[in-house]
């Protein structure tokens, strides 16, 4: 069985002490064979801030995949916003933009949707999407694949829309055809787990709120997702009574984190089932 550990949003400049320390005590605990971050690692770019998040990643102790965030280009500095946007961001986590973790049950796809010319709004172009498609269409049926973006492929409330992932209809029907499970996101601070209907096989966008910054949402504290794929559980009654005794879930869980407490808790688990023929 592989464990995922999906955080995103830690915007460090706006970190919480408490909360940091109450992650690394979970990732000891649940010894993810990968960590991943969707984007906006830091509040504003600075090198102090980029520091502070490479340190945090080490102490997590797992394998790390990451994709940047639009608070991941400097913002007012201009000269490097247009010239070297990626620079203190390639400094910490290195030079791949878009990595990818391939393991015998595991398939995981960076994608990068920011632009330097864009503030906020993140895009996918047609060459992302075939290069994402052609990895996917070698991959095993013994691979949960996920494709990890910044901004949402798929939204849960309609005033979200805004914050959609440019050319998301296209990746997403694409990106199924190939075989992708599960495109995993931030940007907007809210976790969620949303079936996507109207494509060629099944696919599920999942998103994960803030992990560890105070720019939580009224109704979002701060969270993180633990993805456990590769272990047989019970069948569901429809696929019971066709004969399945054990059927592979991608189970995900989401962690929340309690003030009172200062640990994160469980508190949801949303199985996935990946289509395989």
């Amino acid at each position: 069985m592989s464990v995922v550990l999906h955080i995103s949003d830690t915007h460090f400049g706006t970190e919480l002490p408490p909360v940091v320390d109450a992650l690394v005590a979970l990732a000891a605990q649940r010894h993810p064979d990968l960590v991943v971050l969707s984007g906006d690692i830091t509040q504003r770019a600075r090198p102090s801030q980029f520091r502070a998040a490479k340190a945090f990643v080490d102490r997590l102790g797992a394998p790390l995949l990451a994709v940047p965030g639009n608070h991941d280009i400097a913002l007012f500095d201009l000269w490097s916003r247009l010239t070297s946007p990626y620079a203190r961001y390639t400094k910490a986590f290195g030079g791949n933009l878009e990595p990818v973790h391939a393991s015998s049950d595991l398939l995981v796809i960076g994608v990068n949707t920011t632009r330097a010319w864009r503030h906020k709004n993140g895009e996918v172009s047609s060459v992302q999407i075939e290069r994402v498609a052609k990895l996917l269409n070698a991959a095993s049926p013994q691979q949960l694949r996920l494709v990890v973006v910044h901004q949402p492929a798929a939204v849960a409330q309609a005033e979200e829309r805004v914050n959609l992932l440019r050319g998301h209809e296209a990746a997403l029907h694409a990106w199924s055809a190939a075989g992708a499970d599960l495109v995993l996101g931030g940007h907007i601070h809210l976790p969620y787990t949303l079936a996507v209907h109207g494509l060629s096989r099944r696919l599920s966008v999942l998103q994960a709120g803030t992990a560890i910054s105070s720019r939580t949402r009224p109704e979002a504290p701060n969270s993180v997702n633990i993805l456990r794929w590769g272990e047989a559980v019970g069948a569901p009654g429809d696929l019971a009574q066709a004969g399945a005794e054990k059927w592979v879930f991608c189970l995900i869980e989401q962690w929340d984190f309690a003030p009172r407490d200062q640990v994160f808790i469980r508190t949801s688990v949303t199985p996935v089932l990946p289509e395989r023929a």
